[in-house]
């Protein structure tokens, strides 16, 4: 079962985001999460067995320039993850296509989504849930 995520859903959302980037906290990503579920143009959505969250989805509109599309806003995926021993099962389709009728009902005519260069188990989903490559962009920085 897929349900869109409310207030008090925001550490089950928080700690499946903790599994997908492990390099922040799960007090930073409750806060950010329950941030998120305030705003009008994001949203958060949990895949369930029986009582337990087993995976998320977290998706906004971006009206800046989004990579490969031509229309704004544009439905973006921000954050996937389906606990290992719950993917191969559809809960990432599932997920997904909650995302793109979210954003579809609120005018996106597009939907987008991105992954490391180097990821390919996400590559292999993107391409596996209809996604299509629009480019590959390597980013620099620099101190001043």
């Amino acid at each position: 079962m897929i349900q869109q995520a409310n207030q008090k859903d925001a550490h089950a959302a928080a700690s499946l985001a903790l599994l997908l980037w492990p390099n922040h906290t799960l007090e930073e990503f409750t806060e950010e999460m329950t941030q998120l579920l305030r705003e009008e143009n994001a949203a958060i959505f949990l895949a369930y067995d029986d009582d337990e969250a087993v995976g998320f989805a977290q998706c906004q509109l971006r009206t800046d320039y989004v990579e490969g599309t031509d229309s704004s806003p544009v439905g973006y995926l921000e954050g996937l993850f389906v606990r290992e021993e719950y993917r191969q099962q559809g809960y990432a389709r599932l997920l997904v296509e909650k995302c793109e009728q979210w954003a579809k009902h609120r005018g996106c005519l597009e939907f987008a989504s991105d992954c490391e260069w180097d990821n390919d188990e996400s590559l292999r989903v993107h391409l596996q849930l209809g996604f299509t490559e629009a480019n590959r962009i390597i980013c620099f920085t620099k101190k001043l």
